[in-house]
């Protein structure tokens, strides 16, 4: 049984490794064949300059996501098969029992694999970011972000890592519903905090001055029935001079964001139909869906866990002959990626449909035109390809493209 799952892993692996390098080479070659020419649907909207600018950008970013998943894919085999983890539990367990060898086994792993990914991310904000024109984050700011993440990590990882590990070896085999409860209210208990007590440790949230912009907004929230904690600009020009808007919070405690290089682009007129769009998946229950979907995926995958703890094979299989429940837990979230890549195209789907409603919403409670206006203007902000590969964009792309956008809410507006 050993032999057997050691060969189905090192199968499944190859085959994800492959179909995502393919996918990114396949999106290279498709974006930088289509550089020349801006698509007709955006002729005279979108320059040629602005057009070749976001190609360089996406082949840029492809070809260090590329790099990526190779190291990725070389740490997973070297923590497995590699003996990696097999190592630490040696070093740990003749020092450490209980919870505190499990926490050091955890956060054993979770630091190799930063520090491994330290200069690639490096790489990311002050290279690649800053040739193209966006990177607006110093050095002492990225590494007083990393600290604060560190920091936050140890604060409250630490201890809900060590409540899971308990769980697991007191609750007997119901272990994984103990879990899947906790975890649960936990990540409720996340998003109602992180607006209040987590973001303003990075970031500066003041609120949505007066004006013909807030007037417009305010119409719009009462039009839709949304209740919020307020309405706040927050400072992305520090990190970024990328723009965008978003919901955050749970419950009482949500709060409409905008970033401050979104003020400084759109009209008051866009930006209302912009906020319309995230309305819409707080009126049609995108919201609440995914937040169910990712409960019951969590609980499938626990119980699928309490049903490999057990195994011997599952360790061995992977490289590690010792059993613990840190290990269970670690080998299991090493693992399951690689069996279930094949899978995202689904995932990606769900997600792409709910932008279609999203924005039907918004040409419906705000204005279809000045939606599309806005998209034009952030897909050129922010140097969006506008001719992705479509096999990559069904496996990657949690939103549809600029071009079947549009053209869905131009026929919206001409339905109208």
């Amino acid at each position: 049984m050993t032999e057997n799952f050691s060969l189905l892993f090192i199968c499944a692996f190859a085959l994800t490794l492959v179909i995502r390098l393919w996918l990114k080479q396949r999106h290279i070659r498709h974006v930088a064949a289509h550089r020349a020419a801006v698509p007709a649907a955006f002729a005279g909207r979108i320059s040629l300059a602005s057009h070749e600018k976001a190609a360089s950008y996406t082949i840029d970013r492809s070809r260090a996501a590329i790099l990526a998943i190779v190291i990725d894919a070389a740490l997973l085999l070297a923590l497995t098969l590699g003996g990696g983890l097999n190592w630490l539990h040696t070093l740990w367990s003749a020092r450490l029992d209980g919870i505190t060898y499990g926490l050091a086994m955890i956060f054993s792993v979770m630091l190799i694999s930063a520090l491994i990914d330290l200069p690639l991310s490096f790489y990311n904000q002050f290279v690649i970011e800053a040739r193209h024109g966006f990177n607006r984050m110093t050095p002492a700011l990225f590494l007083s972000d990393l600290l604060k993440q560190t920091l936050l990590g140890v604060v409250i990882g630490a201890p809900v890592i060590a409540v899971v590990l308990w769980l697991m070896s007191a609750m007997g085999s119901a272990w994984w519903l103990w879990v899947w409860l906790f975890w649960s209210a936990f990540n409720l208990l996340l998003l109602f905090a992180y607006p209040t007590w987590i973001a303003p440790l990075f970031n500066k949230f003041t609120p949505l001055p007066e004006g013909e912009m807030k007037t417009r907004i305010e119409a719009l929230l009462k039009r839709c029935g949304f209740r919020s904690n307020g309405l706040f600009v927050m400072d992305g020009s520090k990190r970024s001079s990328h723009g965008n808007a978003y919901f955050t919070g749970f419950g009482d405690n949500k709060r409409i964001v905008f970033f401050d290089t979104l003020l400084e682009r759109l009209t008051p007129a866009e930006i209302e139909a912009v906020l319309a769009h995230e309305l819409g998946h707080f009126r049609k229950h995108h919201v609440i869906q995914r937040i169910i979907l990712m409960f019951a995926g969590s609980l499938l995958f626990l119980w699928l866990l309490g049903q490999l703890i057990d195994a011997p094979w599952f360790y061995a299989g992977l490289g590690v002959p010792a059993q613990s429940t840190a290990l269970a837990l670690i080998l299991f979230f090493l693992a399951v990626p690689v069996f279930l890549f094949p899978l995202t195209p689904l995932s990606s789907r769900l997600s792409r449909k709910h932008e279609f409603e999203a924005d039907a919403y918004a040409a419906e409670h705000a204005s279809g035109t000045d939606l599309a206006s806005a998209l034009v203007k952030l897909y050129d902000d922010n140097a969006a390809t506008l001719t992705p590969d479509p096999l990559h964009s069904l496996f990657h792309d949690s939103h549809p493209s600029a071009a079947q956008r549009i053209g869905r809410l131009q026929l919206q507006e001409t339905r109208a």
